[in-house]
């Protein structure tokens, strides 16, 4: 049994898709989780209910985190450090393996223009200090080997059927209303995104790949140094539309903040936005001899996604 925490999402869905090509196997654990494949076992849990975890676990090879909690910093800092050690103690319960699918926030704010598995973990964000605690949690289990896990991390993502991506928001939705792309920090510095269905492949992939587990992989991420006005073009001349951007300053967000919480969160993250951004990922294709799919490849399929 293969299990997925957090199934419903932008990553859990396309990774339950890849998870096929391992195993017959699989649970899908979300609030209302829906079959992906037709043999998917379905566990319905709210993930504020700790006391469902365990079962949720049991008789589990593998345990992919992949779950998203509401993108508040009150929020991280109540449930992540909480949910994920109920999880860490079902897997060594159970003698499953954890898959951990993470994010940037905890690299040092100077690594930004070039991430690679050993940049320094040095969160400059409040956000980025919860993240900082869960890679520090899991690694200190495998370190002292009581636990077998590995951590998948991506780059800013965007793709299909996904709804929290800055290129799919900000962008892409703008656009097809007739509107002008909204963007964040300097347009001309090198932004590198990671496609969804790339990060999928490759964290289930990981997760079958016994000489993967006890240390860090980089997604599979464009090598292509795209500035954010170059993926917005690209976006736009895949609708064949004018390429009209609209900045948003710090000081529009904090006002933005009063009548929309969630941009109450975006201020402390601009450090991202005023750099250059690139994501090392050739770890992975090392390793594995795959590489990222390209920016004008995804670009099309999330704009042929829109119109199904």
């Amino acid at each position: 049994m293969q299990t997925i925490l957090g199934s419903g999402g932008a990553i859990g869905a396309p990774l339950a898709k890849e998870l096929k090509k391992f195993t017959d196997n699989i649970r899908l654990v979300s609030r209302n989780p829906k079959k992906v494949n037709s043999t998917d076992e379905l566990y319905p849990m709210d993930a504020n209910d700790l006391s469902q975890l365990d079962k949720a676990i049991e008789g589990s090879e593998v345990v992919y985190v992949v779950i998203g909690f509401e993108y508040k910093l009150s929020v991280w800092q109540k449930t992540w450090p909480r949910f994920l050690e109920a999880v860490i103690n079902a897997c060594k319960k159970h003698k499953s393996k954890l898959v951990f699918f993470d994010n940037v926030y905890m690299y040092d704010q100077s690594a930004i223009p070039h991430m690679t598995e050993s940049t320094a973990i040095n969160a400059p964000s409040k956000k980025g200090v919860v993240r900082q605690e869960l890679h520090e949690m899991i690694m200190k289990e495998v370190d002292n080997g009581s636990l077998t896990a590995l951590i998948a991390r991506s780059a800013d993502f965007y793709g299909p059927e996904n709804k929290t991506s800055a290129l799919n928001l900000m962008v892409l939705e703008n656009l097809l209303k007739g509107k002008k792309a909204q963007a964040f920090g300097d347009v001309n510095k090198i932004h590198t995104y990671t496609y969804t269905p790339d990060a999928a492949m490759a964290t289930a992939l990981l997760g079958n790949t016994p000489d993967a587990y006890n240390q860090v992989w980089h997604v599979p991420t464009t090598s292509e140094k795209l500035t954010n006005a170059q993926w917005i073009q690209l976006i736009a001349d895949e609708l064949k539309v004018e390429s009209k951007i609209q900045m948003v300053p710090v000081w529009l967000i904090n006002i933005l903040g009063l009548f929309i919480p969630m941009m109450k969160e975006f201020p402390e993250m601009m450090y991202q936005y005023n750099q250059d951004y690139i994501f090392d990922s050739s770890k992975f294709e090392k390793r594995f001899g795959i590489s990222a799919t390209t920016p004008k490849a995804g670009i099309k399929a999330l704009v042929e996604s829109t119109k199904r």
